[in-house]
């Protein structure tokens, strides 16, 4: 290959360091690129693109694992309808996280609102850290989790 992109080219226009950048490579994420003559990765163009798709990616909440499966599932001859249901599953992840979250922050605001002191040994009036039931929330399937 005489033309390509050197690591520093790539992670600069990918917005990525290079430590993230060989990170990727070990994993399998990107390929394994030609060398220089000089002995310097060069990365075919595409690969800007690739990084971009990848942190895309996991700002929509898929883990590293998760990508380099669809990555794979998208190189195949006949790819399937993975991402859909993947994405349809991330959705169900999140909401359930959203559901959590929401009890988690109106458990706390009980908390600020009674004027709490301690964890153990709190001395304000109607006290609600005893009665908190984070983590133990009955889902739409009737499971408490």
């Amino acid at each position: 290959m005489t033309g390509g992109l050197r690591t520093g080219e790539v992670a600069e226009q990918a917005g990525v360091n290079i430590q993230t950048l060989r990170y990727y490579e070990r994993r399998g994420l990107l390929a394994e690129p030609d060398r220089s003559n000089g002995g310097h990765r060069l990365y075919p163009p595409d690969t800007v693109a690739l990084l971009t798709v990848i942190k895309a990616a996991q700002r929509l909440g898929f883990t590293l694992d998760e990508v380099a499966e669809l990555l794979d599932t998208g190189r195949r001859r006949h790819p399937t309808a993975d991402l859909r249901q993947r994405a349809l599953d991330k959705i169900a992840e999140i909401d359930a996280r959203m559901t959590d979250l929401t009890a988690i922050r109106t458990a706390l605001t009980k908390v600020v609102e009674a004027r709490c002191d301690s964890l153990t040994n709190c001395t304000c009036d109607d006290c609600p850290i005893p009665f908190l039931t984070i983590g133990t929330i009955e889902h739409p399937d009737g499971d408490p989790t």
